[in-house]
């Protein structure tokens, strides 16, 4: 079992942008995990296999060594920190934007301090605070448009793809706080202990990254 890699992986659109990544680094999934109920999924390769688990779970995966590699989207990065973590290769997929957003033509709160919901609490207070602006931030898993709709918060941040979802609920982008893509990530003891293979592994994907 030690000499298998674990590669953790999140469902949906990263998945689907990994594909050729991994493919070009001889790895192909043996089932499709949208019609699979394995959260281990075997591949084309004896010694690797992915886990599938939430986006925002990836780096606890691969801090934890339950898993050697992973692909996690920049916002889930800064909001995990990093720690026992390397972030080598930036994928250049599932490529967005983290932005403030808010009621078309906001200027501001009425009284008192801007309320800001979002998931990505670690960044909105980051992204105030390097301002110099003190905000209430409330926590939401989902739907962060609704916030400002029914009065829970004055704006949003939130990743920005095409702002239509934005748009259909009289929201618009406001101020862009970092651009997102998905990176690959390494455990830090199994760069060591699997060097070797992780280093072949990176290399395959880093020149079908840039082919």
């Amino acid at each position: 079992m030690n000499d298998m890699l674990t590669i953790a992986l999140s469902k949906g659109r990263i998945f689907k942008e990994t594909l050729p990544l991994l493919a070009a680094a001889g790895v192909e999934p043996a089932e499709d995990p949208e019609t699979s109920r394995k959260l281990i999924l075997p591949t084309n390769r004896d010694d690797v296999r992915l886990l599938i688990v939430r986006a925002s779970d990836v780096p606890t995966y691969v801090q934890w060594g339950a898993a050697d590699l992973g692909v996690a989207g920049k916002d889930v990065l800064m909001e995990h920190g990093g720690e026992g973590l390397y972030e080598p290769v930036d994928l250049k997929i599932a490529r967005c934007k983290l932005m403030t957003a808010g009621p078309v033509g906001f200027t501001g709160p009425a009284n008192g301090r801007l309320r800001v919901a979002s998931k990505y609490v670690k960044s909105t207070r980051a992204h105030f605070a390097a301002k110099g602006e003190q905000v209430d931030v409330i926590k939401l898993y989902g739907s962060m448009e609704l916030a400002p709709l029914v009065g829970l918060a004055d704006i949003i941040v939130d990743v920005v793809d095409t702002g239509n979802t934005l748009r259909a609920n009289g929201l618009e982008p406001m101020e862009h706080i970092a651009d997102i893509s998905s990176r690959l990530i390494v455990n830090r003891a199994a760069m060591k202990m699997k060097s070797a293979r992780i280093k072949e592994f990176m290399s395959l994907v880093e020149s079908a990254v840039a082919g």
